[in-house]
């Protein structure tokens, strides 16, 4: 029988055998990175991101400073802190570089001073920054309780070419433990440069605070600063009032005496500094104290005008015949507050 290949060449058969094992290999598809660098969609998109993130100097690195410096990290800017304390390590902690000497703070020349100090200590602290070492335009923010007395501040001490921006975040580390989403934010534009980067620098400042939920609030320093008189000033005073009560947690309480105590911890747990600061700066606070006490008197009236019929009787009348209420004969004893309702009564 005729082979239809005959004698066929041992190296024709091998190489035949190699192309048909070719042919039979996998086919795999293999790509290049797509971020290469003539890739210029990726570069620049790389340089919009770079550009939309700041330098920010926060000075005042304490508890409320390094509140705010954890989530300005966490959005991808740059940190500079100063602080008279040594918080190298927090800082250290989230990134950012921590300078003892404010020279060198300012050498670095952020985009952004934050001033996050006590209310009592800005002054001071704004005092011992080398201004000509900073650029010109640097954008100053701060994020003090009250807003009249920083924006004073801050126009005097700083050069005209520098740019102001007065914020208040309306919420600290307690109220904020679960975010900041909902939350006020209050600010205002105080000196803020016409040129298209200025403008844009202060926008991205305010974005940090959008892009966390917070409610944003333009608002002036003075409107600010009567409108927090009547409700910050009023909390914290009246915490401290509770807390001057020694109030104490009872196994009967009502939910209501639950939030009183909470309250007396949520506010004595700041600083006195703070509540001194929010006294001292904010020209509505002593108003508030006059209506308070006025308030205060006149709940007592109240209180003590449906006694004060028979308590005359008591006081210029035969006591024997108009004991309707105190009983004032034998061996039982006056009510511990009769005292302060006579004397109450005699001073109205």
């Amino acid at each position: 029988m005729m082979s239809l290949c005959p004698n066929p060449n041992p190296s024709f058969l091998h190489l035949h055998h190699h192309r048909h094992r070719h042919r039979r290999r996998p086919f795999f598809v293999r790509s290049l990175d797509a971020a290469q660098s003539f890739d210029f969609e990726s570069r620049a998109v790389d340089r919009l991101n770079a550009k939309s993130k700041l330098k920010i100097a926060v000075v005042g690195f304490g508890n409320y400073g390094q509140f705010l410096a954890r989530t300005f990290a966490a959005q991808g800017h740059t940190l500079l802190a100063h602080s008279r304390s040594d918080h190298s390590a927090a800082a250290a902690a989230i990134g950012a570089s921590f300078f003892r000497d404010p020279h060198d703070l300012c050498e670095q020349h952020p985009d952004v001073v934050l001033l996050s100090t006590s209310i009592l200590s800005a002054a001071d602290v704004l005092n011992t920054l080398p201004l000509g070492r900073l650029r010109r335009s640097t954008l100053f923010a701060d994020v003090l309780s009250v807003k009249e007395f920083p924006r004073n501040l801050l126009l005097s001490a700083l050069p005209p070419d520098f740019d102001i921006l007065c914020t208040h975040p309306m919420f600290g580390p307690e109220s904020a433990r679960h975010g900041w989403a909902g939350l006020p934010f209050v600010f205002d534009k105080v000196r803020i440069g016409e040129s298209e980067e200025r403008i844009s620098r202060c926008n991205r400042f305010l974005e940090i605070f959008e892009k966390e939920g917070c409610r944003m609030v333009e608002m002036s320093c003075a409107e600010h600063d009567h409108k927090t008189a009547e409700s910050q000033f009023l909390t914290h005073t009246i915490g401290r009032i509770l807390a001057k009560l020694g109030p104490e947690d009872v196994d009967i309480g009502t939910k209501g005496y639950q939030t009183l105590l909470e309250l007396v911890q949520n506010t004595c747990n700041d600083s006195f500094d703070l509540y001194n600061g929010l006294f001292m700066y904010n020209k509505n606070a002593t108003e508030l104290l006059d209506r308070l006490d006025f308030a205060f008197t006149e709940l007592k009236k109240e209180l003590f005008g449906n006694l004060h019929d028979i308590l005359r009787k008591q006081l210029f009348e035969n006591p024997e015949e108009s004991n309707e209420l105190i009983p004032v004969t034998g061996q039982v004893q006056p009510c511990c507050w009769y005292g302060s309702l006579k004397n109450f009564i005699l001073k109205v």
